[in-house]
């Protein structure tokens, strides 16, 4: 399968800024991205069918895609959840991880899904539990020690200049930078998570986010890079 539109690897911090965006708005959103590999955002809207396929003329157009069928997959909303559906539209047909889907597959926040050679990533913030969690609240005031802002500067260093395809610094590279043992990294990672309320998310999206959030609201900016 294609990697994962949503990989940290991928991601620019603009890229990641415009995510953090979309989750703030509360609705389900797609994210895939085109033949260029820019990050495209489709939002969903509720009540209706949301079309995936080649044509021009579907919600979610991939005309790059020559493996996908003019009209390859649909998403549907049943009752509060949405619904990925395939009952024969595409001649390759629509992925769920390994699993081609035959007729129709519930979605759950963080899928991502395959048309063609197109990958597909769901979000639902709302999913994630009842009204507003804290990770959807926007944090624009948050407090962290010159401890731990030294350790977030840190984390955040490969995205200095911009820079595409940067993944946030390991745990032993922050470490090395800032002569502190791996664990004192871990414990101010964890208060980091918590200050930011983004200590809930799963733990392999907490370390994109942190950099996401830290650069868009100014905690690092980039003269600290």
């Amino acid at each position: 399968m294609e990697a994962s539109p949503v990989g940290i690897h991928q991601a620019s911090p603009e890229e990641l800024r415009e995510r953090i965006a979309a989750e703030r708005e509360g609705v389900p959103f797609l994210v895939l991205r085109d033949e260029s590999a820019k990050q495209r955002i489709v939002g969903l809207v509720p009540g209706t069918t949301t079309t995936i396929g080649r044509s021009t003329e579907c919600d979610v157009s991939l005309p790059w895609d020559q493996e996908v069928s003019r009209l390859h997959a649909e998403l549907q909303m049943i009752g509060d959840q949405w619904v990925l559906v395939d009952d024969g539209l595409s001649s390759n047909g629509t992925f769920l991880g390994d699993e081609r889907i035959t007729s129709r597959r519930r979605l759950a926040d963080g899928d991502v899904f395959r048309v063609g050679a197109t990958s597909i990533a769901f979000r639902h913030p709302l999913a994630r539990g009842s009204g507003t969690t804290r990770a959807q609240q926007p944090a624009t005031a948050v407090t962290v020690t010159p401890a731990q802002r030294r350790v977030l500067t840190a984390l955040c260093r490969p995205y200095k200049g911009g820079a595409n395809f940067a993944t946030p610094a390991t745990n032993p590279q922050i470490a090395e930078e800032l002569y502190l043992s791996v664990a004192a990294v871990k414990s101010h990672l964890r208060a980091l998570t918590r200050a930011f309320g983004i200590d809930d998310l799963p733990q392999q999206e907490k370390r994109q986010r942190l950099v996401a959030m830290a650069l868009q609201l100014g905690v690092v900016k980039e003269r600290d890079l």
